[in-house]
């Protein structure tokens, strides 16, 4: 999971308050500390996940990474806090990935977990960063087992569909306009994965979960999400 700290100087974005867009800060922003952050949401607010470990990065644009298990699966989550002004790096790491570049292998005790291009699920949080600038990335023309993604961020469906189709992966969930891309919406999608749901089965999960904790109306929330091409 890529997650670009939210940044109101380093980014195109519509300021937040000064705690919550300091991309440097993670503790604070609200796209991981805060409230609805990833790891607030996934750490404290949900059953679902258990915290395992903090694990250090060698890479001094990750400010933070963590590990999660699935409280009755065997499935674990990765999620990576990347510094607000390195959104850019963030989005192509997270590309790169969608093409199966990049494995990270983590060891858990004495088990070998692969995330990264060895992911089955990728997922970007975040700002659009595809809206102020271009990315650079080579990808692989082939691809053996393409890579499902989920984008979260303010209309992410057109800006994101070029690289992903060169990256030749599969979008679950994206958007088709301003979203705040909070935690909640992306739990549920990862609850609909995890059952083997339907793109648009965990399409329809993501409208009703950011319909509750938004209160737009079903209609608008169901005209944000979508799945495919």
């Amino acid at each position: 999971m890529f997650v670009a700290l939210c940044d109101n100087i380093n980014q195109g974005i519509v300021p937040v308050p000064a705690k919550l867009g300091n991309g440097q800060d993670p503790f604070h922003n609200l796209y991981w500390g805060a409230g609805y952050g990833v790891k607030n949401f996934f750490k404290v607010k949900t059953k679902d996940w258990n915290f395992l470990k903090s694990i250090p990065s060698d890479d001094s644009y990750i400010l933070e990474r963590i590990l999660f298990k699935h409280a009755t699966k065997d499935i674990y989550l990765l999620a990576e806090a990347y510094d607000g002004a390195k959104i850019k790096t963030c989005t192509e790491n997270f590309l790169k990935a969608s093409n199966g570049q990049n494995s990270i292998q983590i060891l858990q005790e004495d088990t070998k977990l692969n995330f990264g291009g060895d992911a089955n699920l990728l997922a970007y949080i975040g700002h659009d960063g595809l809206m102020d600038f271009d990315v650079n990335v080579l990808y692989k023309d082939s691809v053996v087992t393409p890579r499902e993604v989920i984008i979260l961020a303010c209309y992410s469906k057109n800006f994101f569909s070029p690289e992903i189709k060169k990256a030749k992966a599969i979008p679950v969930l994206w958007t088709t306009h301003l979203m705040a891309p909070e935690a909640y919406t992306l739990k549920s999608a990862i609850d609909g994965w995890i059952l083997n749901e339907s793109g648009k089965a965990i399409d329809e999960r993501a409208a009703q979960t950011y319909h509750q904790y938004q209160k737009c109306g079903i209609r608008g929330a169901r005209n944000l999400f979508t799945t495919g091409f």
